[in-house]
C-alpha cells in the first residue's frame, strides 16, 4: 500500500519528546477532558528532572512587600518550607509595594505590579536558592494591583488585578518566560474579572479560585498554562470568598482565609486534574484576610494578612492530608497585601 504523506500524525500516550522552545523533555498524556489532561485530545507534558531540594537542601519560599499602614514595605523574607521556624531576611525590593502577585521557577522567583502612591506595572525577580535585592525584569501590559500569580517552569502567568477605586475588575492574562527578562505578553482573559483570587497550578494547568469582583466570587477557572487563550470553567468554592490566596502540589490546589465578607479560617481543596468544586480542607490557626501563600510538593504554607488587624503569623499544611493548620512561625514584619512563590510548586512537576 501507497504511504498516504498526508495523513495526520497519530501520537501515543506516554510518548516522549524533546521540546526545543522549552528546552525541556516532554511526554504525551492522553484525553479526555477531566481525566489527567485539559484537551480531547491530549497534551504534551514537562518531565521533572531537577529537584529544589537539591539546590537549597529543600523547597524554599519567598515572601515579597506588603503593607502595615501607613508603611509600604521592600523587604524581602525567606523560609525553608520543608522545617519549622522563623522568616530570615531574602533582601529588599527596588521599590517596595503591597498588593503584588508572585510566581516562580525552579530558579527564579518573580513578583509583579502593586501599589505604591499609584498602581504599578513592575516586574522585579530573583535568584531563589540565593539571597538579595530584587533586579527588574519588565513591566505588566497594565499597571495593576491585586493580581493572581501562577506558574510552570516555564511560563509565569498574571492575571486580573485593578487600578481604580471603585475598581473595575481586570479579566486581563499576561504572560512571560521566566528564564528570560522583557515585558509581559497578552494570554487571554478571564471569564470573569477578579483581584485576589487563589491562585495555584501544576506543570499544566493555572487555577483561580474565588476573588474579589467587586462582591465575592465562588466561582474558579483554569487555562492550560503551554497554550494561550481564555480561561475555561473549573467549578465553585463551598463559599465565596475574596481577598485570599493559593498554593498547591502538582496535584491539590488550596485556597486559604479571605473574605465571606469578614476574614475567614477556612481551608479548601481542589483536585487540579480533574473539574469539579472544592471541598473542605480544614481551618487556619487565625482567620485573616490578603495573606501569602506558597507550597513545596509536600507542605502549603500560608503567611501573614489582616487578622483584622496585620499579624506575622505562618501556618502550614499537609497538602495531601486533611486538616487544620499548624503554626510554622513568624515573618520578621507583620504585613497583609504580600505575594509569595516557591521553588518547588505544583507547577514544577
Amino acid at each position: 500500500m501507497p504511504i498516504n504523506e498526508n495523513a495526520p500524525l497519530v501520537v501515543l500516550p506516554g510518548a516522549i519528546r524533546f521540546n526545543t522552545d522549552s528546552m525541556k523533555l516532554e511526554y504525551y498524556r492522553g484525553g479526555p477532558v477531566g481525566f489527567g489532561t485539559t484537551t480531547t485530545t491530549g497534551e504534551w507534558v514537562n518531565l521533572t528532572t531537577d529537584s529544589p531540594d537539591i539546590q537549597t537542601g529543600g523547597a524554599r519560599g519567598v515572601v515579597f512587600g506588603g503593607e502595615n499602614t501607613p508603611t509600604t514595605f521592600t523587604s524581602i523574607e525567606y523560609l525553608n518550607i520543608s522545617s519549622t521556624g522563623n522568616a530570615i531576611s531574602f533582601g529588599s525590593l527596588g521599590t517596595g509595594r503591597g498588593a503584588t502577585s508572585a510566581c516562580a521557577s525552579s530558579t527564579r522567583g518573580l513578583t509583579a505590579g502593586g501599589y505604591n502612591a499609584g498602581y504599578r506595572n513592575l516586574i522585579d525577580y530573583v535568584t531563589i536558592s540565593s539571597t538579595g535585592n530584587s533586579t527588574s525584569f519588565g513591566t505588566l501590559g497594565t499597571a495593576r494591583q491585586s493580581i493572581s500569580g501562577c506558574s510552570n517552569s516555564t511560563r509565569g502567568i498574571f492575571a486580573g488585578g485593578n487600578n481604580a477605586t471603585p475598581s473595575p475588575l481586570f479579566n486581563i492574562i499576561d504572560y512571560v518566560t521566566i528564564s528570560s527578562t522583557g515585558d509581559a505578553v497578552d494570554f487571554g482573559d478571564l471569564i470573569t474579572g477578579r483581584g485576589i483570587s487563589a491562585s495555584c497550578s501544576s506543570s499544566t494547568r493555572g487555577i483561580f479560585q474565588g476573588g474579589n469582583s467587586p462582591t465575592f466570587l465562588s466561582s474558579i477557572e483554569f487555562i492550560t498554562i503551554s497554550t494561550l487563550g481564555n480561561a475555561a470553567s473549573f467549578g465553585s468554592l463551598t463559599t465565596a470568598r475574596g481577598s485570599t490566596c493559593g498554593a498547591s502540589n502538582a496535584i491539590r490546589g488550596l485556597s486559604f482565609g479571605g473574605g465571606v465578607p469578614s476574614a475567614s479560617n477556612i481551608i479548601e481543596y481542589v483536585t487540579i486534574a480533574t473539574l469539579g468544586n472544592s471541598t473542605d480542607f480544614g481551618d487556619l490557626t487565625v482567620a485573616r484576610t490578603q495573606p501569602g501563600a506558597c507550597a513545596s510538593s509536600t507542605r502549603g504554607v500560608c503567611a501573614a494578612g489582616y487578622a483584622p488587624t496585620v499579624n506575622n503569623t505562618i501556618d502550614y499544611v499537609t497538602i495531601m492530608s486533611i486538616g487544620n493548620a499548624i503554626d510554622f512561625g513568624d515573618l520578621v514584619n507583620a504585613r497583609a497585601e504580600t505575594s509569595a512563590c516557591s521553588n518547588g510548586h505544583g507547577g514544577l512537576g
